[in-house]
């Protein structure tokens, strides 16, 4: 750690030291300033805009504590859901700038939402700023264990036979675009039944009332491995590390379903580079521990982390993709 810097000992420092020398000294000074003002907040609120309990709210809760400790403060979660994340946008747009308060959030709220709502109360592009990717989180079909498809070539083959019903969690869900993008693909029709959220559809789907749904991995692993449930396709361009025996759809012959309901952490725009840049280091140190690591992937989630860069890009491209598809099938919000 860098030693204790005071204005006296940097300007005495200063007069026998070389340029790159002095540089040294000031980013000492600079991160002891930073860490400093950190410290002078000992908890810090992660908003999730989902309830508590589902796939979202599971993983900020594994990351939240470990998180808390490599920066030294108490990390509460809050769980505010409604609007499809405009509740928690709304949130963190109304505290300071000072990342202080963090947003937890899935994809669908930053990245769909803009292509579905005409008058979205929050701009993902401006009024946020990224700060790390969490988890990869790609959609997987499963179907009843007494339906005749075992993969989803079977499924796409009874399709074309007859018309199968797929639920989703709700209109402009990823699981609903998953659903257009595979109709798409294979030129079948599918009726989208929505749900209002993914349990209820989860439940239908093993009532034998619903023919299919594209969910998050860690929401349905504990059915799959019960049996209550059946897996056939990873909509996703390779694998799943928890179910290996799973092919995508590529594999199988139809390409184009690929999705990724990504987890992520922002912070209001204007918070300082530093702080940001401070989150996103200790977020991808917190991943990397094996407790952490090893939880998530046993979930179905893929731990990443990532730069702010690399998070805002893929946010960008990814409001691009979706909103296509939500203009090109006239999805409209509930």
């Amino acid at each position: 750690m860098y030693p204790y810097v005071t204005y006296k000992n940097l300007k005495d420092d200063m007069k026998n030291k070389s340029t790159s020398q002095m540089k040294r000294v000031f980013i000492a000074g600079a991160l002891l300033v930073a860490q400093a003002a950190w410290s002078q907040s000992a908890i810090v609120k992660m908003i999730v805009a989902f309830p508590p309990g589902g796939p979202v709210d599971f993983v900020a809760r594994t990351l939240a504590e470990p998180l808390g400790k490599e920066l030294n403060v108490q990390i509460v979660v809050e769980n505010k859901p409604g609007g499809n994340g405009a509740v928690a946008a709304e949130y963190i747009s109304a505290n300071a700038a000072d990342a202080k308060t963090l947003w937890f959030t899935s994809a669908g709220a930053v990245a769909i939402n803009p292509g579905l709502y005409e008058n979205l109360s929050y701009n993902p592009l401006k009024d946020l700023a990224p700060v790390s990717l969490v988890v990869n989180n790609v959609e997987l079909l499963v179907v009843n264990p007494s339906s005749p498809a075992n993969n989803g070539a079977e499924f796409v083959a009874l399709a074309r036979r007859k018309d199968l019903a797929l639920a989703s969690s709700g209109t402009g869900s990823v699981p609903h675009l998953a659903m257009e993008q595979l109709a798409d693909s294979t030129k079948t029709k599918m009726l989208h039944v929505p749900y209002k959220g993914a349990a209820p559809a989860i439940t239908d789907v093993m009532a034998g009332h619903v023919d299919g749904f594209f969910g998050d991995i860690p929401g349905l692993i504990g059915l799959i491995q019960s049996g209550k449930l059946k897996p056939i396709g990873i909509a996703a361009n390779k694998r799943s590390v928890t179910l290996p025996d799973v092919k995508t759809f590529v594999e199988m012959g139809v390409p184009g379903v690929d999705t990724n309901n990504w987890y992520g952490v922002f912070v209001k725009a204007g918070t300082s580079k530093a702080d940001v840049d401070r989150l996103s280091a200790a977020i991808k140190k917190t991943l990397k521990l094996e407790a952490v690591n090893t939880k998530l992937v046993q979930s179905g989630a893929e731990p990443v982390g990532s730069s702010p860069e690399e998070l805002a890009t893929l946010l960008r491209s990814d409001i691009v993709k979706w909103t296509q598809l939500i203009k090109a099938k006239k999805i409209t919000a509930d």
